[in-house]
């Protein structure tokens, strides 16, 4: 089964999404709409977009003129990825690989990234479609890796859009990245009822003090540069 998604702002895309591939929600469009505020020079710019799953990210990027790299570890989304560039007529380079490590001794103007980031009971890494969404105990199996690796990535100018929820904890990100040289700042936020996935899980979050009464989440884009 798949689905095919038209998105209206602020532009339209097609967007092709099959079964296992993270389909675009509003993290996906926080993401999209700060990576829009961002100067983008046509031809010259390079952009990497992590964990691109859809590529929606990666073909709006191109479609403003960037030049754009997608990495994802999911061979399924880097078809995914493939084939939604040329549904929207864009150049995109597809690369499967795990984070940035699929592009050694790259780097680019600007990174954007929607990670998994959601709190999972299971430690291990997870299997499946939940790949796209479970990132352990306390959904940053995934964060704190980008947040050590941006630096090695961005040119000296360059910098890093990364979206996530509140439950994995907005000041740790802002931390790590000042230890890895990097200094962030929350430019967008978003506040939505939880999903599916945190819904089930409820219980499990209020126990292990992620949550408390509530049913909401906050989104947050954090925007980042060199100190």
């Amino acid at each position: 089964m798949t689905t095919a998604q038209t998105l209206t702002a602020p532009a339209r895309l097609r967007c092709w999404v099959p079964r296992g591939v993270y389909s675009p929600q509003v993290d996906t469009g926080l993401l999209r709409r700060a990576m829009r505020r961002e100067r983008i020079a046509p031809g010259r710019t390079e952009i990497l977009d992590l964990g691109t799953g859809s590529g929606l990210l990666a073909v709006e990027a191109a479609r403003l003129g960037a030049r754009v790299t997608a990495v994802d570890i999911s061979w399924r989304a880097v078809l995914t990825t493939w084939c939604n560039a040329r549904l929207n007529g864009q150049a995109v380079r597809v690369r499967h690989g795990d984070l940035a490590s699929a592009v050694p001794g790259r780097r680019f103007d600007l990174v954007v990234t929607n990670p998994p980031y959601v709190p999972a009971p299971a430690a291990a890494p997870p299997r499946g479609p939940a790949r796209a969404w479970d990132a352990g105990t306390d959904g940053r199996m995934v964060i704190d890796r980008i947040c050590a690796a941006a630096p090695a990535v961005l040119r000296p100018t360059g910098t890093l859009l990364l979206v996530h929820s509140h439950l994995c904890g907005v000041d740790d990100t802002l931390t790590r990245l000042a230890a890895a040289g990097l200094y962030g700042e929350v430019v967008d936020r978003a506040r939505l009822p939880y999903g599916r996935v945190l819904r089930s899980r409820l219980a499990w979050l209020r126990e292990r003090g992620l949550t408390a009464e509530g049913t909401t989440e906050e989104l947050v884009v954090i925007r980042a540069e060199h100190a």
